[in-house]
């Protein structure tokens, strides 16, 4: 029997956390891992003492400690754990970093490098951390799994790590919930949320690396008669003061709102009302928005770097970040062109099938026994 011991203390983060960032890739990987994993198996989820999750095939073992915040949850991984290691055949660090003192077989995720390229995000302890021991963990482990080719590229060269030892287990997505919906039902959300019959969407925090100025810029350039109502969705992040200053400096504040952030429960209902999803990020690990936008049949314009167009597929129009021509013609198009509408739409169901959670776990398991 091989037995795994997974670090799950970041499911002791804030609600929610079932279906965004890291906390929804490690939920629902341990989700599906049993389902994934040969029959003599064993695996066993350290997390913290406030977490009462539980997974079908997976022992929770619960720290006495209450791991929730950062500080907290760092002290237990390297002071604690390496202690109730042992016995174990391979351990798995769910989030970037492993024990100093490590008795067993690692293998180590990472989601990507923004404490790096986007160094100002955090604090200056946290980001010395993360440098320093996401690096090691990375160079002492047998296996590293990316959540997409792109952090993979990025794994090797910022960190130099061989690209022969590192795995891609993208994320899925929740498909009974992103879909496309009954026409009442979004028509009545419209309604009830005063939104216009056609209007494109953002969604995601509000900080520089989402490129939102640009954009801005972009659709400012646009003649009135050729450009939608622009609703940009997101809680406000460092930086987003620019954003304001961008909606006031074109002029915008008629046409652009700021919807704030958007509860999980209500976002396929968002993609479902929304004639074209918008998303210029310079910077993505993933990019699960243009997933769930594409699975919910709303056409996709988005960045030509990063992880975005290895999301996108062929479905989405992919444009470089820093040119506002190439997006002003390409928000024109959007809005002129219903043929490439429905072309992308329909791609895009092909692009969004390509992933699931079940196939996430899959590749996690295929890594874990690469690594053993």
């Amino acid at each position: 029997m091989v037995h795994i011991g997974l670090n799950a203390h970041l499911l002791a983060g804030d609600a929610g956390y079932r279906s965004a960032g890291i906390h929804g890739y490690i939920w629902h990987t341990l989700a599906h891992l049993r389902a994934a994993a040969p029959e003599d198996w064993r695996f066993t989820a350290l997390v913290g003492a406030g977490n009462a999750d539980s997974f079908n095939g997976l022992d929770m073992r619960r720290a006495r400690w209450n791991t929730a915040s950062p500080l907290r949850r760092i002290a237990w991984e390297q002071m604690v754990q390496p202690w109730l290691l042992r016995g174990f055949d391979l351990y798995h660090a769910l989030a970037f970093v492993s024990p100093l003192v490590l008795p067993v077989p690692s293998v180590v995720t990472v989601y990507d490098l923004s404490f790096i390229h986007y160094p100002q995000v955090l604090p200056a302890s946290r980001r010395l951390y993360l440098r320093l021991f996401t690096a090691l963990s990375c160079r002492r482990a047998r296996r590293v799994i990316a959540i997409s080719h792109s952090t993979a590229h990025d794994l090797t060269a910022q960190l130099g790590i061989p690209p022969e030892k590192i795995s891609v287990a993208a994320p899925g997505y929740d498909a009974a919930r992103c879909r496309p919906l009954p026409p009442e039902q979004v028509a009545a959300f419209r309604r009830d949320k005063g939104l216009p019959e056609r209007f494109w969407l953002f969604v995601g925090t509000l900080e520089p690396r989402k490129n939102l100025p640009l954009l801005l810029e972009a659709y400012a350039a646009l003649p009135r008669g050729e450009r939608l109502p622009l609703v940009l969705a997101g809680g406000k992040g460092w930086g987003c003061q620019a954003i304001f200053e961008a909606i006031e400096r074109y002029h915008l504040a008629g046409e652009v709102s700021l919807s704030g952030f958007l509860p999980v429960e209500d976002l396929p209902l968002w993609y479902n009302s929304a004639e074209a999803f918008i998303y210029p990020s310079v910077f993505e690990g993933f990019g699960l928005p243009v997933l769930e936008a594409m699975a919910c049949g709303t056409p996709v314009l988005t960045s030509n770097v990063s992880s975005l167009p290895e999301v996108a597929g062929q479905a989405g129009m992919c444009l470089p970040p820093h040119d506002a021509a190439a997006w002003t013609d390409g928000l024109r198009r959007v809005f002129a062109d219903a043929r490439w509408r429905e072309a992308a739409r329909e791609q895009g169901f092909h692009e969004a099938a390509r992933y699931s959670w079940l196939e996430t776990a899959r590749q996690t398991i295929f890594c874990y026994q690469q690594a053993l």
